[in-house]
């Protein structure tokens, strides 16, 4: 009995070993795809042929087709992924910078996103109810992150404390809309005056 036991477990082992390689297949092809669409995206808009997105990603269309049925799918994959890349930058900035260089690093993190996110908009806007829940899983990502950034560098003291962080995304996300094609520069340079009137603030200057 333990010897048909030992087979099974056996067995069971070389069986797990050879799922593994297809689940980490298919997070590289997942990854590899939704790279290659904010890419894609950014440059032809979301109507772009999806010929053009597998052969950014190096992967077949069936594969396309296997992980993001619908371009919705897609579409909104991308953002959430985008999304989850700028909230999670902040925990490492924070530390290994102080808190109102943390703030600002994260301030600039999330205007290269807002710029990336320009690719999509025609499709986020359009009504779809395959976006609805996009506005919301935005704010509940970003939002506490940023509060904590402003919490932390109001506790040091780098930063004025009457700050709203959902004011501050909003904020910071229309500069980025209102910009001329593909130049970012002047909202990264407005982002750092804004966190300039924050640090001042914090000082009781007038």
């Amino acid at each position: 009995m333990s010897g048909e036991n030992e087979e099974n477990e056996a067995l069971q082992a070389s069986s797990d070993s050879l799922r593994r390689p297809i689940r980490s297949d298919a997070k590289r092809n997942t990854d590899a795809l939704l790279a290659a669409a904010l890419a894609v995206f950014s440059i032809s808009g979301v109507d772009a042929p999806v010929r053009e997105i597998v052969e950014t990603a190096g992967v077949g269309i069936g594969t396309l087709y296997r992980h993001f049925p619908q371009r919705a799918d897609l579409i909104a994959a991308v953002f959430r992924r985008e999304v989850d890349a700028c909230a999670d930058a902040a925990p490492a900035l924070m530390e290994t910078l102080n808190p109102a260089d943390a703030l600002a690093a994260w301030l600039q993190r999330y205007t290269d996103f807002i710029a990336a996110k320009r690719g999509l908009a025609p499709a986020l806007h359009s009504g779809d109810p395959a976006y609805a829940t996009l506005h919301g899983y935005f704010q509940s990502r970003l939002e506490p992150v940023l509060q904590k950034l402003l919490d932390t560098a109001v506790l040091a003291g780098a930063v004025r404390s009457d700050v709203d962080a959902n004011d501050l995304l909003r904020t910071v996300a229309n500069l980025c809309m209102s910009a001329n094609g593909t130049d970012f520069s002047l909202a990264r340079r407005m982002v750092d005056l804004i966190v300039d009137g924050l640090r001042y603030g914090a000082h009781g200057k007038a």
